[in-house]
């Protein structure tokens, strides 16, 4: 039903159509989905984009870089008041991070 609402609504959406083991090619996995067409259409669309394909950047994980800031950097709160003003300490904290790991992985 969810899949049908959103192919009226014009919007390309994004289900599992299985659970597919590590190494495993098809993103069904084991499952077969002979009675259901939406959700084959929706594993066929997943198999053809390939590396490229929208659905695997659900795997990115973001919150390890978080906290390597707080810790190894020691970054508890901002010094600066105002929106502009924390943007501005937040891209110098994220460019000296960013320095740093390309400064320790040229070693």
């Amino acid at each position: 039903a969810n899949l049908v609402a959103l192919r009226e609504r014009g919007i390309t959406g994004y289900l599992a159509p299985g659970r597919a083991r590590h190494g495993e090619a098809d993103a069904a996995g084991r499952r077969r989905l002979t009675k259901m067409p939406l959700m084959s259409a929706m594993a066929a669309h997943l198999k053809r984009a390939g590396r490229r394909s929208r659905y695997r950047l659900r795997k990115q994980v973001v919150e390890p870089v978080f906290g390597q800031i707080k810790q190894a950097r020691g970054f508890r709160q901002f010094l600066m008041r105002g929106l502009d003003q924390v943007r501005g300490e937040w891209a110098l904290i994220c460019t000296a991070h960013n320095l740093l790991k390309l400064a320790q992985a040229g070693r």
